[in-house]
């Protein structure tokens, strides 16, 4: 039985990916390099809803049966989290089977070093799938709690007990944060209130690997103008800031993560009623650059898009990313003006690359 750690420190960046096309396409145009200095955290993406039907787009065992292929193909044997939380709890396959167990088996069968991610309020049945899950794969288990979870004063008693149930010692496990999309201003508050909440965490220095995702991004663009428009990555300032707080008092610094250019919540809203305009999400420094377009389901916009981002002192240049690449194509006539799907995989493929470097900047610096 394979018994390898992940290994994490401050240097190494943990995307929050819910696994779609426009994402695992963004990992899979990443550059070795770049792959090298991610670990990312899959959701396995909800089943869609077919609103004319009134019925779930596809049965559950047609959702999941692609997942560890695409991980394969997309990501490789690499290192990764892989979590089922956006499966419903009383999904079933056709054979009875637990979901939870048949993705980890069916990745554990492709030679993929997936790590479990359970949280601490799932039901008995979930818990028991990811036992076995622990069991066959022997690669530990990491934890995911939020930020109500993280201040339950019960928490220590929770966790200790799901070690035990999972015969696991701290140090085989991770341990990640999701800020989810809180509320972040003032920044100096929440940089208070997370650095009160790492200090109190059970087990802080003995977590294999410690870390904290969150984002600032919007749940829709839909009240932001044509045009341009800048919104502060307030994940990351807060990251910033609560670095020095926690390097001056010798507190354990946890990895940095994100949701990419993603919201968490999960938007069930019928397609046809739903008035997109094109619009291209490009990280920058302390912020995201929005390009958004003037009529709905306009896509050829996208070249205009563009090149207003290429014409900009803010484009990274189109050897910085794949995703660059593209962008600068499109604004050249040479590349498609895509379609959403596409603007997805290459804003995140830019993001991700970005991101990484900024982290790895900060932890060397």
């Amino acid at each position: 039985m394979e018994n390898s750690a992940v290994i994490l420190d401050p240097k190494r960046y943990i995307p929050c990916l819910r696994w779609k096309q426009g994402e695992y396409q963004a990992l899979m145009h990443l550059s070795p390099a770049a792959r090298d200095s991610i670990l990312p955290l899959i959701d396995v993406a909800e089943i869609g809803f077919d609103f004319e039907k009134r019925e779930e787009s596809k049965s559950v065992d047609e959702h999941l049966t692609p997942v560890a292929k695409r991980v394969r193909e997309k990501w490789g044997t690499n290192e990764c989290f892989v979590d089922l939380h956006l499966i419903g709890a009383s999904q079933r396959m056709a054979s009875g089977q637990h979901p939870v167990t048949f993705v980890f088996d069916d990745l554990r069968l492709k030679g993929i070093r997936a790590v479990p991610v359970t949280g601490i309020n799932q039901d008995s049945q979930w818990q028991d799938a990811i036992q076995k899950a622990v069991d066959d794969g022997g690669r530990g288990f990491c934890f995911r709690i939020n930020l109500e979870d993280a201040m339950k004063p019960t928490l220590g008693t929770v966790i200790s007990d799901l070690l035990h149930k999972y015969g696991r010692q701290v140090e085989e496990c991770d341990l990640i944060i999701d800020e989810e999309a809180p509320n972040f201003e003032p920044l100096d508050g929440f940089v208070g209130l997370l650095e009160a909440i790492i200090i109190n965490l059970p087990y802080l220095n003995r977590w294999r690997s410690f870390g904290v995702i969150g984002t600032s991004l919007p749940p829709s663009l839909s009240t932001l103008g044509s045009g341009l428009s800048i919104i502060s990555r307030n994940e990351w300032l807060t990251y910033k800031y609560l670095i020095v707080r926690l390097k001056s008092t010798g507190i354990r610094i946890p990895s940095f993560g994100d949701y990419a250019i993603n919201h968490p919540e999960v938007l069930t809203v019928d397609p046809r009623f739903m008035k997109t305009k094109a619009n291209i999400r490009y990280t920058i420094n302390d912020s995201w650059l929005i390009m958004r377009g003037r009529n709905v389901r306009d896509y050829s916009e996208h070249r205009e898009l563009c090149s207003a981002i290429v014409k900009s002192k803010m484009y990274n240049g189109p050897d910085f990313s794949a995703g660059d690449k593209y962008i600068f194509d499109c604004a050249q006539g040479i590349a498609s003006t895509g379609n959403p799907t596409t603007w997805r995989w290459v804003g995140t493929n830019h993001h991700l690359v970005s991101v990484a470097q900024d982290v790895a900047n900060l932890a060397a610096s």
